[in-house]
């Protein structure tokens, strides 16, 4: 969890404060004030579905709001401010170059522990984002590569990825849980247990579902950041640091085995199956195919 890209990590906190939302307000409301006399959902009968809107998008947006917190916090990382050495040097001068010439402020420059070679960007607008890389990044790829990674983040943070990523996730949201709550109603009227029994059931099954279009979205958005970066830096450039990337993620492949599955797809996703509906990232060799032919 600690490594996830910064997508995904907006997509799991997303995931986790909408839930929080939606199942307090639906105790308060359900329980807790009709115990007071207090009808909250019969007397704004006509207005459900706004009421959907914002436990949908509230998550959502507070999630996008603290993005670059949350990701400090679930990494092992420090802040470039003054590079000390050749590697924070290049990380440090590319975002910063690329980010004057967009005419937007300079992302924060992170650095994270971390032995596979990943980077990812989050923020909540264009001036007002993070870049991080990981030290399996630095130690992997050569300076021309770590630029184009670089120059793909900073894609996604011109693109605005996370803010419209956060815009889908708040309307799946909205779905999620209006449909949760309108079964569970209907289904278990005032059965205090049964009602909690359907709407958990409903939310898990409905969020997972609602990964599918978000991870598609997601994926498209990798292709228009490898474009980027490939007007940026040369797309000769971005391959090479894709093809590096994807002979780590094969030789861990084999060294991990059966033992962490899951250890290579925060940065590359899998091509075919059932996983492959819910990967924010296409396969190394897709993207590459991709590139090749701009």
């Amino acid at each position: 969890m600690k490594r996830m890209k910064g997508m995904g990590l907006l997509l799991l906190a997303n995931i986790l404060i909408f839930v929080t939302l939606s199942i307090s307000f639906t105790i308060l409301s359900e329980f807790v004030l009709p115990a007071f006399g207090i009808d909250l959902l019969n007397s704004i009968t006509h207005e459900q579905l706004l009421w959907a809107f914002v436990i949908g998008f509230g998550g959502a947006f507070i999630s996008l709001a603290f993005s670059k917190q949350m990701a400090r916090a679930m990494i092992d990382c420090y802040q470039i401010t003054q590079p000390r050495n050749q590697a924070e040097m290049v990380v440090f001068e590319t975002v910063q170059k690329i980010a004057s010439r967009l005419n937007i402020k300079k992302p924060e420059v992170w650095i994270f522990e971390a032995p596979d070679p990943n980077a990812f960007a989050t923020g909540p607008s264009k001036n007002n984002s993070m870049v991080a890389v990981s030290t399996g990044l630095l130690n992997n790829l050569n300076e021309a590569e770590v630029r184009a990674v670089l120059a793909h983040e900073m894609g996604h943070v011109y693109n605005g990825d996370m803010f419209t990523t956060t815009v889908l996730a708040g309307l799946m949201n909205t779905f999620v849980y209006f449909i949760s709550t309108w079964v569970a109603r209907h289904v278990a009227e005032r059965n205090f247990m049964l009602y909690i029994a359907v709407y958990f059931f409903l939310q898990i099954v409905l969020s997972f579902l609602a990964m599918i279009p978000i991870a598609a979205f997601s994926r498209r958005r990798e292709f228009a950041a490898d474009r980027f970066a490939a007007n940026t830096v040369g797309k000769d450039n971005m391959i090479s640091a894709l093809e590096a990337i994807n002979r780590w993620v094969t030789r861990a492949q084999f060294e991990y085995s059966t033992k962490d599955a899951l250890a290579t797809m925060k940065i590359s996703g899998p091509s075919k199956g059932v996983m492959h509906l819910f990967s924010t990232h296409p396969p190394i060799e897709v993207r590459v195919a991709a590139l090749q032919k701009l």
